[in-house]
């Protein structure tokens, strides 16, 4: 979704420029070798969705906060076998006849967040539970290895 920086407040002829700059035509992106316009998205998205990370004995937690969105709105994924992939997209809602912004504030578009997941994480085991606008997902860790125990080996007369 494009956003006009001038229905924010900021009418510099600096951030104009930068606008205008990001509205390049994919095929002229492509041909620069620029990073592609999702790719961009994804790393704004990423930048701007703050997360926390808890370690517990038994598992990982992760907590994103998500204003707005449905639990039918959120993606949680694993990639790769060892990443997380959290993602959601909050759309601006559809303008009433008569009613126009005066100040455009709250977050709107994509939140994204990936993590690499430690060697102990059990991808088999993720819940995730949305309330009040924050996602916890929970990773059990796997149960440590049995240490090796030594092996005996019988000893043959010749």
């Amino acid at each position: 979704m494009e956003m006009d920086l001038r229905l924010m407040g900021f009418d510099s002829p600096l951030l104009s420029t930068l606008q205008h700059m990001l509205d390049v035509p994919d095929e002229v992106e492509k041909s620069l070798n620029a990073p592609t316009r999702s790719y961009v998205r994804d790393a704004k998205a990423m930048a701007s969705t703050p997360a926390d990370v808890k370690e517990y004995p038994n598992s990982y937690v992760f907590t994103i906060d998500m204003p707005g969105l449905k639990s039918g709105d959120i993606k949680v994924q694993v990639e790769d076998d060892n990443v997380l992939l959290i993602s959601g997209e909050r759309r601006r809602e559809e303008e009433k006849e008569g009613a126009k912004y005066i100040r455009m504030e709250r977050r709107v578009g994509k939140f994204m967040r990936k993590f690499v997941l430690p060697d102990n994480a059990n991808t088999d085991a993720i819940s995730a539970v949305s309330q009040d606008g924050v996602l916890t997902v929970t990773v059990e860790k796997l149960p440590p290895p049995e240490p090796k125990k030594p092996k005996a080996i019988e000893v043959k007369i010749a």
